[in-house]
């Protein structure tokens, strides 16, 4: 029996397949390269210190750290301050809110359940931008605007989580609801079922909602410079920093921006690289089914 045929064409199928993965891997890296670009620009600038200036070279003649030195000499750290509290009470209020929201939809039949899910759904359709000047005449009257725009950025934020249910909800269907049942029987109460069951078992959804409540708020910069409206007192580190960018002070504090850049990234950085492993088990667990 002639057997050669066979390896051969093994042979060959691991061959191409060897030649495939190593294109894909060589398309990978080269898009890593051109992504992290940028970003090593930025962090080769912020130890730039012989000159505070826009300059046509990236690796600085003289390094120090006197870019992050002189943060401590402006707003910065308040503004750091700002952007931290608002991102983490965002971070643990949205969590509760979202994770219990998606309980409910996944576990309980009542009547008006798919309507207020529909409900929700086409009201998420409609972009934030079409409320703010709405919202900021709410937080202007009850004096939650400029400088005290940090607490009025936090209600924002948190106002409309209930309608982030969607992915949680999907992760938490795939949960069998024997186990509630049978928790139910030993006499477990709803909130015991879901803390003491539901989320163990949960851990990547959890994890992904927090990761996802506390990157939002950390990074924007269009309703908190509507709100904070120009006060120092009352901006996160984006609106902040991007006020270094105009014709008057980039001049002497783009090396500082570079700078200031760097310590905002390295939180959210840290965070997804030390949790990355359960925000890709929480996507793919809640795209399941929903």
């Amino acid at each position: 029996m002639n057997t050669a045929a066979p390896v051969k064409r093994h042979m060959g199928l691991r061959a191409s397949r060897r030649a495939a993965n190593t294109a894909i891997y060589v398309v990978l890296i080269a898009i890593s390269v051109i992504w992290l670009i940028p970003f090593i620009c930025i962090l080769l600038q912020s130890f730039r210190v012989e000159s505070t200036n826009e300059v046509g070279y990236v690796v600085p003649h003289v390094w120090g750290f006197d870019n992050y030195v002189n943060l401590a000499k402006t707003d910065f750290w308040r503004w750091y301050r700002n952007t931290f509290v608002i991102a983490i009470c965002v971070a643990v209020f949205q969590t509760v809110i979202v994770l219990c929201m998606s309980y409910t939809l996944s576990r309980f039949r009542f009547k008006m359940r798919k309507p207020i899910m529909k409900l929700m759904l086409v009201l998420s359709l409609f972009p934030g931008m079409l409320t703010m000047i709405i919202l900021y005449r709410v937080l202007a009257d009850i004096g939650l605007t400029q400088a005290n725009a940090v607490p009025g950025l936090i209600l924002v934020y948190i106002a409309s989580s209930g309608m982030g249910y969607y992915v949680s909800k999907g992760f938490f269907d795939t949960i069998s609801k024997s186990l509630d049942e049978a928790a139910r029987v030993d006499g477990a109460t709803r909130l015991k079922v879901l803390v003491k069951i539901i989320l163990p078992l949960s851990k990547p959804i959890v994890i992904y909602t927090i990761l996802t409540a506390f990157m939002a708020p950390w990074g924007d910069f269009v309703f908190a410079r509507y709100i904070s409206m120009g006060t120092s007192k009352g901006m996160n580190v984006a609106v902040g920093m991007y006020n270094w960018l105009n014709k008057d002070q980039i001049g002497s504090r783009y090396t500082m921006f570079c700078a200031g850049g760097v310590l905002v990234a390295l939180p959210v950085t840290i965070l997804f690289l030390m949790l990355q492993r359960y925000y890709v088990e929480g996507v793919t667990g809640g795209a399941v089914k929903g």
